[in-house]
């Protein structure tokens, strides 16, 4: 399930804001990562890296993955390659990665326990196995960590974005150009803390870049090759909609399309590369285009 955390602090030493707030406070420094992370010093949005003396408050909220007592479950996984080390899969459209407000059962994790026993649990009892996250409705290449040293190695990979590379196929409204980059700062949206929006203001939210190339267009759509080089929340589906481009079929940033009203969320995750977490080889991964996409291509492009 997710926690949600607030906290108030007076800093009581000097030195960087992950570092002295963990030290003081006893919060997991790995929690400043987190794309729910919202950090102010003196009333004023801040990075984890910024410095903190001696009497500066600061706040903060964050969400905490926290799997206690889930049940196993005989989930079928769509498996892309497998050794004792990781788990890459093809997760389909509509699988919960973690139990949330509400669910507890159904998800990524509980089928991971399945497969994997109890030793996988007590690996890591705060986040078993899971390196990233996808959304919900979004399909794609997953990797998880089956051992600690794993899920260790690639969590420090995907927080530098350093060694990992990530692609996406989305349909977005609109035709666009050939090729463009979106960048901005992503903040949690302060009218609706289910959504996220992009922001110019440069000391609020997190810095994130989107690169997309167009493969096709398609009626009124376009079908885009896209490229993150950061992990925010939701950054795709807020970078396009901040363009005036939303993703067909996107319950939160879209438009309901009265032509295609049954449409779902048009993203998914074709390719991800990776450094192996103990050969050091780099790995590249891919998993094709899903039904969906490809019942809309052939409906958009009649139109």
């Amino acid at each position: 399930m997710i926690r949600h955390h607030t906290l108030d602090h007076i800093v009581s030493s000097e030195g960087r804001a992950d570092g002295v707030i963990s030290a003081e406070a006893g919060i997991q420094r790995s929690l400043f990562s987190s794309p729910s992370m919202q950090l102010l010093i003196n009333g004023k949005q801040a990075r984890k890296s910024a410095k903190v003396k001696s009497g500066d408050c600061v706040h903060l909220e964050y969400d905490e993955e926290v799997f206690e007592g889930l049940e196993p479950e005989d989930i079928p996984l769509s498996v892309i390659y497998e050794d004792d080390d990781i788990l890459v899969i093809d997760k389909p459209q509509g699988l919960a990665v973690h139990p949330g407000a509400g669910l507890f059962s159904g998800t990524l994790v509980n089928a991971l326990l399945y497969r994997y026993g109890s030793d996988f649990m007590s690996s890591d009892a705060e986040r078993p196995g899971i390196v990233h996250r996808l959304d919900k409705d979004t399909s794609g290449v997953m990797v998880v960590a089956r051992t600690l040293e794993s899920l260790s190695s690639l969590q420090a990979q995907f927080a530098s974005h350093e060694s990992v590379e990530k692609h996406y196929s989305a349909i977005a409204r609109g035709l666009l150009p050939p090729h463009g980059i979106i960048e901005s700062n992503i903040e949690r949206d302060p009218g609706d803390r289910t959504k996220f929006r992009a922001t110019e203001i440069a000391d609020r939210g997190k810095y994130a870049k989107t690169e997309y190339t167009l493969v096709e267009r398609m009626g009124r759509y376009s079908l885009l090759d896209v490229r993150i080089y950061t992990g925010r929340t939701h950054q795709i589906r807020v970078h396009l909609r901040s363009a005036g481009h939303p993703i067909l079929g996107d319950p939160i940033y879209g438009q309901r399309d009265a032509a295609f009203p049954d449409a779902t969320l048009m993203l998914h995750a074709s390719r991800l590369s990776f450094i192996h977490p103990r050969t050091g080889e780099r790995m590249e991964f891919s998993a094709p285009l899903p039904d969906r996409f490809r019942k809309a291509r052939g409906k958009l492009c009649r139109e």
